[in-house]
């Protein structure tokens, strides 16, 4: 059986920040469908990704794992629907329209995050999404996400 490929790494010319294969600097998360409506996502962070105290993760590093997780969860969910493999055929982009994010425990620096996303509904213009965001078998952040559909040419 063949390993599963992240879902970011499908989508061709994706340099963002988040989630951007082709973004030396970036996080690089790496996504994988964990179900039919679901997927995962494993991020260590580095200790240079810090709060003010440095045993902590940054909220924004958080908010900005949580929108690429989703948005790129939508993306694929959207070749999917059109019967097709992410990255073949006409390119299909969303970009975030709402990310409301609630913070309730700090996240550790030194331990990995994981990240589950679930499609609650989803139309030919947006899909509306539930993170959650763990960190040593706790919830960190919980998030809901609207991700829009974009023109391919965004």
């Amino acid at each position: 059986m063949s390993e599963q490929k992240a879902i970011q790494d499908q989508i061709p010319g994706n340099h963002c920040f988040g989630c951007g294969p082709e973004n030396e600097r970036g996080l690089r998360i790496k996504s994988y469908w964990d179900g039919e409506d679901k997927t995962r996502c494993e991020f260590l962070p580095l200790p240079h990704h810090n709060a003010g105290p440095q045993q902590y993760l940054n909220g924004g590093i958080i908010a900005t794992v949580i929108d690429c997780h989703t948005v790129c969860t939508a993306i694929a969910d959207a070749y999917r629907q059109a019967g097709r493999d992410p990255g073949t055929g006409d390119k299909i982009w969303y970009a975030t329209g709402k990310l409301e994010v609630n913070y309730r425990a700090p996240a550790a620096i030194d331990k990995p995050v994981i990240l589950e996303a679930t499609i609650i509904e989803r139309s030919n213009r947006k899909t509306l999404l539930h993170c959650t965001l763990y960190s040593s078998g706790r919830v960190c952040a919980t998030a809901e996400v609207v991700a829009v559909r974009v023109p391919d040419n965004w």
